[in-house]
């Protein structure tokens, strides 16, 4: 049997819907009895329960907040688990453990320094380190594995901001937009979760996910027009131009997630796991527009 965290949010509904009757969810807002009880006779946990990234974060203290509940929490359950029986713990933590971008040809991969520059990227690694200490005290299996932007049917945040631009049919400066970014489709992680339950090779491994398709931002914009019927206009506005004017309005993380590449190198993920992204980009697109048009 399996126990998933964070079951309602956008990974964790799609997940258990796969699961069906295997999974059982747990609200780490509940007592910690509660969570011994509902551990008891799991085989798996599978740890989505998060305080996510957001762009204006209000409280005085970000990091306290964060760490709270990425690291305080994952390792009090982590440490449950372990006590109550459970074999193996697999825990979604971010690309942002990594870093924010990547150089040309220079792919984020599992074993590369974490380098994380905000307090969530922070609070992931310390969860990540904290659960390995663990797995080596207990002989719990861990299993890390670290996604980019996630996008599917229901998506919000920066993507769906995209989509918005579209339907407003206004031409857009994103013509001449030379980067490379790594994307992962919502049932193409699930997939790999799922994989990760049991597959010998998957103990105490992290794993970096996408589609296996890194595009620039002009290509995705004019992928996601393609897929939802309304052709991006997009006009050839020089990079550099932007980034200059995007710095005069203090809109530097932005022009970051719209200017910076981010890829990840899947490859040992392939070849450990034998696993292949179940759909191409263009088919996880497709899910999000028809999703859109109540198709």
């Amino acid at each position: 049997m399996i126990l998933v965290t964070g079951a309602t949010g956008f990974v964790g509904r799609r997940l258990t819907e796969w699961l069906g009757a295997e999974a059982s969810a747990l609200s780490l807002r509940s007592e910690r009895s509660v969570w011994a009880a509902t551990l008891q006779n799991k085989d798996c946990v599978i740890h989505l329960a998060a305080r996510v990234h957001v762009m204006h974060d209000a409280a005085a203290d970000p990091l306290a907040e964060f760490r709270k509940a990425n690291f305080e929490n994952t390792l009090a359950l982590a440490n449950q688990a372990a006590l109550s029986g459970v074999k193996r713990f697999i825990f979604i933590s971010s690309v942002k453990v990594n870093g924010e971008s990547t150089l040309p040809g220079r792919p984020f991969r599992a074993d590369d320094t974490p380098a994380p520059q905000d307090p969530y990227g922070i609070s992931k690694m310390d969860a990540e380190i904290g659960l390995r200490e663990i797995a080596q005290k207990t002989g719990m299996e861990v299993v890390i594995i670290r996604p980019p932007l996630v996008y599917g049917p229901g998506v919000k945040a920066n993507f769906a901001s995209m989509v918005r631009w579209l339907q407003r049919g206004v031409p857009l400066p994103f013509g001449a937009i030379d980067n490379r970014r790594s994307l992962v489709a919502l049932d193409n992680l699930v997939d790999l979760i799922i994989r990760c339950i049991d597959h010998p090779a998957a103990a105490n491994q992290t794993f970096m996910v996408s589609d296996g398709e890194d595009v620039s931002t002009t290509e995705l914009l004019r992928k996601m027009g393609a897929a939802l019927g309304w052709p991006a206009r997009l006009v050839p506005v020089p990079q550099r131009w932007m980034e200059w004017g995007a710095g005069l309005l203090g809109k530097q993380d932005v022009a970051q997630r719209l200017f910076s590449s981010l890829q990840v190198d899947i490859g040992p993920t392939r070849e450990l796991l034998g696993w292949t992204p179940l759909l191409t980009m263009d088919e996880g697109l497709a899910q999000v527009a028809r999703h859109l048009q109540g198709n």
